[in-house]
């Protein structure tokens, strides 16, 4: 989800939720302690350099029960930090910590926030010895019509 269709979505609910991967609701009383821009470089295992850039929020809870961000809120820090931090309309990802600071995807469902695993892999599978991944095929969907007929000259 890119930063503008964040703030799009802000637009169109009163309460702010964020969901968990498993469904439970991150706590009511979170805070926004950071939105910034994170860049990596890197070089993958097939020797090609890499770079992404993405936007991140940090959700955190203290024990500030009465604390509740809404909406416009979370729009006006998102727009000071577009200015500050001259914020491209990249992706978002979400830091939250759970056994560990776990990072997540972000999408939107209408009413809350998902925050959505993420997964690692191999982006030089070719160098890798990574066999590419064959499609199956379902035998009942092929047209027979113009399948070769025998005698036909086609086979």
């Amino acid at each position: 989800m890119k930063l503008s269709e964040v703030k799009s979505s802000l637009n169109n609910i009163e309460e702010l939720t964020f969901q968990l991967p498993d469904g439970k609701l991150v706590p009511a009383h979170f805070h926004v302690t950071e939105i910034g821009k994170v860049d990596k470089s890197f070089i993958d295992c097939g020797g090609k350099i890499r770079f992404e850039n993405k936007i991140s929020f940090q959700l955190w809870n203290a024990n500030d029960y009465n604390h509740r961000l809404h909406p416009e809120k979370l729009k006006h820090i998102i727009e000071l930090s577009e200015k500050q931090l001259n914020l491209q309309d990249l992706e978002v990802q979400v830091e939250y910590q759970g056994d560990t600071i776990g990072v997540y995807a972000l999408e939107f469902d209408g009413k809350s926030f998902l925050l959505k695993s993420m997964f690692t892999d191999c982006l030089a599978k070719e160098n890798c010895g990574i066999p590419a991944v064959k499609k199956n095929l379902d035998l009942s969907s092929l047209s027979l019509s113009n399948a070769c007929k025998p005698g036909s000259g086609c086979c």
